[in-house]
This record gives C-alpha cells, structure tokens and sequence, in this order.
C-alpha cells in the first residue's frame, strides 16, 4: 500500500509519514514549499513538488492527479489548510485512491468560527455566546462591557486574536479588514486542545492535551497528554451528528468551576497526533471505520525541542521558571529528531531558512511566509 501524504512542511506530516512506513506503507511526500523537514525523513521513499494550490489551484489539481496515477498512490493524506483545496477538486483525481478528506462545503462549515458554533451545540459542553460582526464598532455595540475575545471568521495559530478580559477598551484599534469577525464570550480558565480521527461519523481516534508553551500569539511547541472524557465524549457525538470523515481538531477552555467551553474547530491534523507512538494504529483508524477507537494510553508529553531550547528556556528564565522549564524539558521527548532518524530536525531548519528568505522578500512575517501557499479564508474556489 502507498500513501501521498501532503503539507509535508509540517511535523504533523513527518509524524504520520513515520508511523505508516513503520507499519509497512510506502509513502511518498508532497508540499508547495519547502519540506526537507518530512522529506529528510527515512520513512519517505520519495518527494514531489507541487503547485500552490491558493496562487494556481487548476495546475496543483493536474500535478496532484499525475502524481497519484504515476506512483499509484491508494490514499492521499492531507494535513495542513491544503485540505481545503484537495476536497475542493476532489472530482479531478483519480478514483482508484482514496482521499482522506471531508465534502468541500463540510470543512466550510467547520472552518468557519462562526458557522462550526452552530453544529457544536447541543453535544454536551458549553458553546459561548457569540455573534458575527463587520468591525469593532458592532463589536463593541454587541459586547457592552462585557469581557470578549475577537478574532477573524476565518484564521490559524492565533492570528489577529484579540482578548479583553476587561472588555473592549475605549483606545482599542480598528480591525483590520481581514472579512467578517466572531466576538465571544470571554471564558477564563485553562487551554486544552483536542485531536481526532473519524470515519463516516465514527470516532476512531483521540487525544486531548494541553498546549503548555506557546509561540507568542500563535501555535504550542510543548503537548502534555491530559484525560478529559468529557472532551472525547463530545468528539464523538460531534463526529456521528455530522457524519465527519478526516481529521479534525477542537479548541477548549476548562473554566476554575469545571465548566468546559469548546471554542472552534480546525478541520485538519494537529499536533495532538504526536502523542500517539509509532505502534499506534492510525493508519487503520484512517482506512477502516470499523476499527476500535485509538488512544495514546499514558504517553510522555512531547515537544518541539529547538523551539523549546531557542524560544521556551529564555522565557522561562525572564520570568523565574527555569526549573520547570528544565523539568518539562526533562520528561518530554522530541517530535522531529528521533534514534535512528535525526536528520528531519536539521531539515526543519532549513526549511525555517527558506521561510525567512520568503518572509523577506515578501515583506511578510515568517509565520504568514510558512501557509501564504495554502491558506482559506472562506472565498470562493474555482477548480
């Protein structure tokens, strides 16, 4: 059996590429950019290069479809917001494989911080009341003094998020004019996060954590398991009411009073898959409905240990926490240099090279230079 996985450019592709080819797939890597991160890897067999499917979606849809008859691929795998765009032209690939990926208006649904609200509630935790606004004016209008949180209908990692548990301050800026925005309910508490794998609305794999350290204003590097049966309680009713097929992930907050809020949906991998070891059978969750749950059992937290050296022990130490630091350092284990194949962490780094050579030229921040290729934001697609 042969699997393409895509998005090859995230740890969450090296980590999927390494668990099929441990469990006897072939498997092939495909990105509009740089992967040597998943490419390095000794689990892939090989690398193809593919067109930006945001910039030109009809030229990526003909090279993924020669791609997936010339190597005979039997699944396709996407990971990151390139999902979005294989659902999309799913009609124009080959219908001898099989493309892990919900129906295109589905992962609309889901993507949307507006739209997923609706489809949350009523599956047995907390959906904060929000609303769908043009700008900061209504916002406010909606909001009085109440604490909220604004962020963009459709965005990743954080960006443009704005909290006030305050409320919204008199000073506060425009929004930018990045589409609609959601304003919520503020809820404190701790963050959880939420990984899973359904097949035609079954659950048939799950994982909560807690994202530990953070990039500021954008995505974890530390994943520390936590069982929560709430959490997965809701994941498969959400998955089964929806009849979801794909991956798919959920943002939380657990309240001090044990209230649990789901926030928004990520209708794509996410890093809660590290937690799970490499016997793991993911890949039968994702090719066969039939098969029992998956859990990581009591996995060892797991981290992102060069972001967690450069970025996460000088934090610690600007604020007195190096000895935590350096026991949550202590007890996790790497995501992208393991015994035996260390080479896709060198490969992250020059990929992070090329990034910033991109964010330069493009007058962009790095973070906006990794997903310029394959971010959605909601407008139409024309395949």
């Amino acid at each position: 059996m042969r699997v393409l996985i895509l998005g090859g450019r995230a740890p969450v592709a090296l980590d999927h590429a390494r668990r099929f080819a441990a469990q006897g797939w072939s498997v092939g890597i495909a990105d509009s950019a740089p992967c040597r991160l998943s490419a390095w890897s000794r689990a892939v067999d090989s690398v193809t290069a593919l067109p930006p499917p945001r910039q030109a979606l009809p030229e990526f849809a003909a090279q993924l479809a020669r791609v997936i008859s010339a190597q005979r691929i039997d699944l396709v795998l996407p990971t990151c917001e390139e999902v979005f765009y294989v659902s999309r032209v799913r009609s124009r690939l080959p219908a001898t494989c099989s493309v892990f990926a919900a129906p295109f208006e589905q992962l609309r649904e889901l993507h949307s911080k507006w739209r997923f609200l609706t489809h949350a509630r009523h599956c047995g935790v907390n959906v904060p009341p929000a609303a769908r606004v043009p700008d900061l004016a209504a916002a406010r209008e909606w909001a009085g003094d109440r604490p909220v949180v604004l962020k963009p209908e459709f965005s990743r990692f954080g960006v443009h998020v704005r909290v006030h548990p305050g409320g919204i301050p008199a000073a506060a800026p425009p929004l930018p004019a990045v589409g609609p925005w959601i304003v919520q309910a503020f809820q404190p508490g701790r963050e959880l996060c939420s990984y899973g794998i359904a097949c035609d609305g079954r659950l048939t794999a799950h994982v909560a954590y807690e994202p530990s350290y953070r990039l500021p204003g954008s995505s974890s590097y530390f994943f520390e398991p936590r069982v929560v049966p709430r959490i997965e309680a809701f994941m498969a009713t959400f998955v089964e009411r929806t009849r979801f097929t794909g991956q798919i992930a959920f943002d939380w907050i657990l309240g001090d009073d044990g209230e649990l809020s789901v926030l928004e949906c990520n209708p794509r991998a996410s890093s809660g898959l590290h937690l799970f070891d490499r016997a793991a059978l993911l890949p039968a969750a994702i090719c066969d409905p039939g098969t029992a749950r998956v859990s990581p059992g009591q996995p060892a937290p797991r981290m992102i240990a060069s972001v967690m050296l450069a970025v996460g022990m000088p934090a610690a130490m600007r604020a007195g926490r190096f000895r935590r630091w350096h026991a949550d350092w202590s007890r996790a284990s790497d995501v992208l240099a393991i015994p035996a194949d260390g080479r896709p962490a060198l490969g992250a780094c020059c990929d992070l090279a090329a990034y910033a050579g991109r964010a330069l030229r493009a007058g962009c921040s790095v973070r906006a230079a990794t997903t310029h290729d394959i971010e959605w934001d909601g407008e139409p697609l024309h395949a």
